[in-house]
């Protein structure tokens, strides 16, 4: 699994470029440097990765008095699904198997990652959409649906702004009196939250929730407590992107991974390339 150690140069780069999209004051770009690395430093580093990020996004937050510094990036990624939706959604309705379709449209929307992806064009997003909608899916279709039928209570864990439009078309598919949609608490990266979901219509459709935290992540100690109920009575859960993966991985709650793999710590970890669509059931209920 990914380690603190391993994402020390992504996290001083997350840093530099938010507090760049919030000032131009160098003084405070070498602040954040300077907190982040005295963080880095004190940090235990057998917490997950997105620990780091949530305490660096805070200070930088506090420093430049922002709520929400990739609040333009976040709209601009969530005009640019909307744009998309109405093609896509007619694309599912019409497919052979508009779930399976429907999963891998979610998949492509998981490029919409700014922590990765800085500067994400709206051509990127297409060719993620050609890219995911033909690619080898690592899943079991069949088993998905079959967990889905069964399941009395659904939580899905969603993950970033603009990514939610292409969750909507899978959560359409899916029995939305059972269904509770899990968005961040507070503003990080281009994370989605309640107000993202309310822009993009999300909420007008499901049933929408906070976990209460501001990590980019699902780090279950720094959840609501309600949210935590809630996530111990699922007996499904769909867990959307990298970071809820390198939170939860060790989880032996029901969960589902729905990413696609985006660095080479996570392919190796799931035993697979990098780039790869993934739906896989927690290892932890298959015995892996």
């Amino acid at each position: 699994m990914k380690t603190f150690l391993d994402c020390v140069p992504c996290l001083l780069h997350q840093a530099l470029h938010s507090v760049r999209c919030t000032t131009q004051d160098e003084r405070v770009h070498e602040t954040i440097v300077r907190t982040a690395l005295e963080s880095m430093a004190a940090m235990d580093f057998r917490r997950p990765p997105a620990a780091m990020a949530q305490i660096i996004h805070r200070r930088i937050r506090e420093l430049t008095d922002t709520s929400d510094p990739y609040a333009r990036q976040k709209r601009r990624l969530n005009d640019a699904a909307m744009s998309l939706y109405p093609a896509c959604a007619a694309r599912v309705a019409g497919a052979a198997d508009p779930l399976e379709l429907a999963v891998r449209l979610a998949i492509a929307g998981n490029v919409m990652d700014l922590a990765v992806k800085t500067h994400l064009t709206e051509e990127e997003m297409l060719a993620s959409l050609d890219e995911c909608v033909d690619a080898p899916l690592d899943c079991s279709i069949a088993e998905f649906a079959r967990a889905v039928e069964e399941a009395d209570e659904i939580l899905y864990l969603a993950d970033n702004a603009g990514e939610i439009v292409f969750d909507r078309l899978l959560l359409e598919r899916l029995p939305r009196e059972k269904l509770t949609v899990a968005v961040r608490g507070k503003p990080v990266i281009n994370d989605a939250t309640i107000e993202d979901a309310r822009y993009v219509g999300l909420a007008e459709v499901v049933n929408v929730i906070d976990n209460g935290s501001d990590a980019p992540g699902t780090i279950l100690d720094d959840c609501s407590d309600a949210f935590r109920r809630r996530f111990e009575r699922a007996d499904l859960i769909i867990s959307k992107g990298q970071g809820n993966y390198e939170t939860l991985a060790g989880s032996t709650r029901p969960i589902w991974f729905l990413l696609r793999v985006k660095c080479p710590i996570i392919a190796r970890h799931l035993g697979c390339s990098v780039g790869t669509t993934i739906l896989r059931r927690a290892s932890s209920q298959t015995g892996a």
